[in-house]
């Protein structure tokens, strides 16, 4: 499956244990439970998965889904 917003929010929410629609694309998911740990895993994964190359750091910064979407360079 390709790397989309849906499927950015499905994974945190998947690694939050919520449903992705509890998932605002305009928040800081800092405030909904994501930390370093948790990031760091998604971003393994979608290296891994979609061979992204956006630096960890880059995406610890602004940690919104709206925001990783622009990042990542994916249709919003």
């Amino acid at each position: 499956m390709a790397l989309t917003l849906e499927r950015l929010r499905a994974d945190v929410a998947d690694l939050l244990g919520e449903e992705p629609e509890d998932i605002p694309v305009d928040e800081n998911l800092v405030d909904y439970g994501l930390d370093s740990v948790r990031l760091m895993a998604l971003v393994a994964r979608w290296r891994e998965e979609h061979g992204i190359t956006t630096a960890y750091t880059d995406l610890a910064e602004r940690p919104a889904l709206e925001e990783w979407v622009k990042l990542l360079g994916l249709p919003a």
